[in-house]
């Protein structure tokens, strides 16, 4: 009896703690309606303030379908004449995307690797079961419909990319295993950095946050400046009662990452459209009459750019921090155990990989973000993709590369005499040979007793000695450098 009280109702025969199927799929149900209610709350809660709501409960449960489906990428069609919207709220798709990637993750961890597939479909196909069931909902008349099959084929590449993330995140692949690493293997032995994916990865990502960051640097200032000497057109939409200011305010949040992407397509140059024919740039701005929207309103006025021109500096800025990871790297520091210092070219291939990696997730960005509004003129709305992508590649390339170099020159250097204070280390002098430049197979600097110096005079001449001792050892190690590597005698 006590064996039977402890052993798991649910347990499928020949599975020893694994999980039933069925468990699985109600798994990908349960997420599902997690993200549905996220934004069919909202929805049902704005229609139940409207005091003069034009359509049922129903309805408004076919508009909060519809912005779900949305929210993955799905495509649907808006007003009486099918209008095509395809703008993605990207912050409901990174919701989306955290909550398939965290039950990806759980089920994989919890049936271990050796079924470790069996978990991931059955939650896929409880994810898809609701999409099916939304997407038939929100096929009626409405004020935005689905398109069944399109949207279906979104949801389902989208829930299936986010689960297998997240159970390949829990499989811990090594880094050999990345593509770019079969790349670098197969350059010239003076060309491969080698052990660098890892480093070119976070270069290529924190030059990403970089530019989000430029972007949302441009948004805030472009509303401050809209609050302040704008007139406030952006305030002017938000008083139109407490419903529609919520609803708003609700859309205007959602769609904040896209105004950010848009910011930073416009620090890196090729700017964004609001509709065919326009251009939002550094260079000059050309718009005819846009909706009615608050993050429409923070839009530039028609005419050149004259001092808007100093955006594209920031771009500069976001490359710094790239070029000091990789830097480093080349130069020894923080690199894999036995990597050692990378040659020039290698440096600069790491540089122009990460480059690559920047232009590439630019572009994907830069074309999730984007979209149709409408049909006619306002159908193209948002960055051009590959202009994006071949700007950021080449912002990146332009100051990383020359900047990579810099630091790994630096940190190759000849090493300085350290000093603290007022202690010298007295023994550089007859150890100075000793001191680690690149050309060294692998030398210290030697450290001896320390000479105090007591009062002003002996103060004074403790310097005096100290900038002797720097001098000659900075001499020697320049001369050492020039002269090429020593090679050891006996």
């Amino acid at each position: 009896m006590t064996q039977l009280m402890g052993r798991p109702l649910l347990e499928v025969p020949g599975e020893p703690g694994g999980r039933p199927v069925v468990a699985d799929l109600l798994t990908g149900v349960r997420t599902a309606l997690v993200g549905l209610a996220m934004v069919g709350v909202p929805v049902l809660g704005l229609w139940v303030a409207t005091p003069y709501a034009d359509s049922d409960a129903a309805g408004a449960t076919r508009l909060a379908g519809a912005l779900w489906l949305l929210g993955h990428g799905a495509p649907v069609l808006r007003g009486g004449a099918d209008a095509p919207l395809t703008v993605t709220p990207l912050l409901l798709g990174a919701l989306v995307v955290v909550l398939l990637y965290r039950a990806g993750a759980g089920v994989a961890a919890r049936r271990g690797l050796r079924s470790r597939w069996g978990g991931p479909v059955a939650l896929w196909t409880g994810y898809c079961a609701v999409a099916v069931v939304v997407a038939l909902h929100c096929a009626g008349a409405g004020l935005f419909r689905s398109r069944v099959l399109p949207d279906l084929l979104v949801v389902g590449l989208l829930a299936g990319l986010s689960t297998a993330a997240g159970v390949r995140s829990v499989r811990r692949l090594r880094p050999e295993a990345v593509g770019i690493e079969f790349l670098f293997d197969r350059l010239p032995p003076g060309w491969r950095p080698v052990g660098g994916v890892s480093v070119v990865c976070r270069a290529a990502a924190a030059a990403g946050a970089g530019l989000v960051a430029t972007g949302g640097l441009l948004v805030a200032a472009a509303a401050a400046l809209d609050a302040v000497t704008g007139g406030g057109r952006g305030m002017a939409l938000l008083g139109r009662g407490p419903a529609a200011l919520s609803g708003l305010l609700m859309l205007t949040v959602v769609l904040l990452p896209n105004a950010v992407l848009w910011g930073a397509a416009y620090a890196l140059g090729p700017g964004f459209e609001v509709g065919a024919g326009t251009l939002v740039s550094p260079g000059g701005t050309r718009l005819g009459a846009v909706p009615e929207f608050p993050l429409f309103a923070l839009l530039p006025q028609e005419g050149p750019g004259g001092w808007r021109l100093a955006a594209l500096l920031l771009p500069l800025l976001a490359g710094l921090a790239p070029a000091v990871l990789l830097g480093r790297a080349a130069g020894g520091r923080r690199s894999p155990a036995g990597a050692g210092p990378w040659p020039p070219a290698a440096t600069a291939v790491a540089a122009l990989a990460a480059a690559l990696l920047l232009g590439a997730g630019a572009t994907a960005l830069g074309w999730l973000s984007g979209g149709a509004l409408a049909a006619g003129r306002m159908a193209r709305l948002g960055p051009v993709p590959w202009w994006t992508g071949l700007a950021a590649a080449g912002w990146l390339a332009a100051v990383a590369v020359p900047g990579a170099l810099l630091v790994r020159h630096r940190a190759l250097g000849p090493a300085a005499v350290v000093y603290a204070g007022d202690d010298v280390y007295a023994d550089d002098v007859e150890h100075a040979e000793d001191v680690t430049h690149p050309g060294d197979a692998g030398s210290a600097a030697g450290a001896g007793g320390t000479a105090a110096g007591r009062g002003a005079s002996a103060r004074l001449a403790l310097r005096g000695r100290r900038s002797a001792l720097e001098l000659r050892a900075r001499t020697h190690a320049l001369v050492l450098r020039l002269s090429g590597p020593r090679r050891p005698t006996g």
